[in-house]
């Protein structure tokens, strides 16, 4: 691993004003100068068919090249029904098939959540959690960060403004950076 950590973020939302994708944006302004925090948009990614694994579109392979070169994952996600969008899910099952060359195996990743309600997506945080037990992408399990009430947390413009949230997401980039280096002395 390079002396500075290249992480992907992925915002499970394609709303242009989404709050998670502005939580990305937040990340990318306090991120350490140890890490490089580029924002990838999954919405080219189409709908996976298993038809097309074999000879992907050119959209999940420019998915899958991303996430290789990445040393870590940071994924911001929404919540809708109790669960993660399917827009997620769709880029992680693209990501993560064929299964013996998936992009996502033995990827260090962290997880946060942002929510205009009380819960901070503490159950698409769960549910994709359990999703990645099987692609077998190493989740950082703390600190956790449930942004709750975003409405009285980012501004007009978009920009995290709360002190709290935003000392959340330093902490989960300092973690997020141990543990991926820690993975990397053990290789793949």
């Amino acid at each position: 691993m390079q002396s500075k950590l290249n992480v992907l973020a992925i915002a499970g939302s394609l709303r242009r004003e989404s709050y998670n994708r502005a939580a990305l944006r937040a990340a990318q302004q306090l991120s350490p100068d140890d890490i490089e925090l580029e924002i990838y948009d999954i919405g080219a990614v189409p709908p996976f068919n298993e038809d097309l694994e074999a000879d992907p579109p050119p959209a999940v392979q420019d998915l899958r090249q991303h996430i290789h070169a990445a040393d870590a994952l940071l994924i911001a996600t929404p919540e809708y029904n109790y669960s993660i969008p399917g827009v997620l899910k769709n880029a992680i099952d693209w990501a993560s098939r064929p299964a013996p060359n998936s992009s996502l195996n033995n990827k260090p990743a962290a997880i946060m959540g942002v929510s205009v309600g009380t819960f901070g997506t503490v159950r698409a945080q769960l549910h994709l959690r359990q999703i990645f037990v099987y692609t077998n992408t190493l989740v950082l399990q703390r600190p956790l960060v449930h942004i709750t009430y975003a409405a009285q947390k980012f501004d007009a413009q978009g920009r995290l403004i709360d002190e709290p949230t935003r000392e959340q997401i330093r902490a989960l980039l300092a973690a997020l950076a141990r543990w991926a280096r820690h993975l990397s002395a053990f290789g793949d």
